[in-house]
């Protein structure tokens, strides 16, 4: 008369015996989507803490110094730690020149904005670094959804795809355009920082931005000497790491 109802513990098992079953059948198991290479994150990661440090230190004490030395430390420590678990360094002056310029050009934005709102700064540069940041992340994580023109906008990503390709490219020569764009910026950043509170200065720092970074772009575009070996052509690229 009475049906007995099965347990509903018993169910819980059944995902967890199928994938036994079917571990030794290929074609019924389906690996999950590849993602970056570990070796590919090292750029975006090595920039954003750069980022992140030399522009909001820069902001919060107003010394172009103070935000360069941080970040240089915070570097130099990710690359050793990167070396002691194993990372080949091919290019080790190509790295750290690199670092130095990526350190400069955002610590000179954070001291851009002490000077422009003092005691707001880091504010600003928070905000900057946790745009740049996210769009770098979607870069990196799904390539091919932001469009070339926009990562080419980016000192997130120019700084991305200098590091990257001296740690695992051809060295400073393939991110030569990325290189001038950091420092370029970093230049002008710290000139319009000095004229300040004037406000013409910015549309030099606006026009200066946009041409080094359809320099960049342009950069991308064209055919890299080494293309045809397949060996350094992405690694060199703005959306290298995107």
């Amino acid at each position: 008369m009475f049906t007995r109802r099965r347990p509903v513990g018993k169910f819980a098992p059944l995902p967890i015996q199928r994938l036994d079953q079917g571990a030794g059948d290929d074609a019924n198991v389906t690996s999950p989507p590849a993602g970056p290479a570990p070796a590919m994150l090292s750029g975006p990661i090595l920039a954003v803490t750069l980022m992140g440090l030399g522009m909001i230190a820069a902001a919060i004490t107003g010394r172009l110094r103070a935000g360069v030395v941080l970040a240089l430390i915070a570097g130099a420590g990710l690359v050793l730690a990167a070396r002691l678990l194993g990372m080949a360094l091919p290019h080790p002056f190509s790295t750290a020149l690199a670092l130095i310029i990526a350190s400069f050009s955002f610590a000179a934005r954070g001291a851009l904005f002490a000077r422009a709102y003092p005691g707001r700064g880091w504010m600003i540069a928070l905000f900057v670094v946790g745009g740049e940041a996210a769009m770098l992340a979607t870069a990196t994580t799904m390539p091919g959804v932001l469009p070339p023109w926009l990562l080419a906008l980016l000192p997130a990503q120019w700084a991305s795809a200098a590091i990257q390709t001296a740690l695992t490219g051809s060295g400073t020569r393939a991110a030569a355009a990325q290189l001038l764009a950091l420092a370029g910026t970093g230049a002008v950043t710290l000139l319009v920082a000095r004229l300040l509170p004037r406000r013409w200065p910015y549309a030099l720092m606006f026009t200066a931005w946009l041409g080094l970074s359809a320099l960049v772009l342009h950069a991308h575009a064209a055919p890299h000497p080494d293309a045809g070996s397949g060996r350094h052509g992405a690694a060199s690229s703005p959306t290298a790491n995107g």
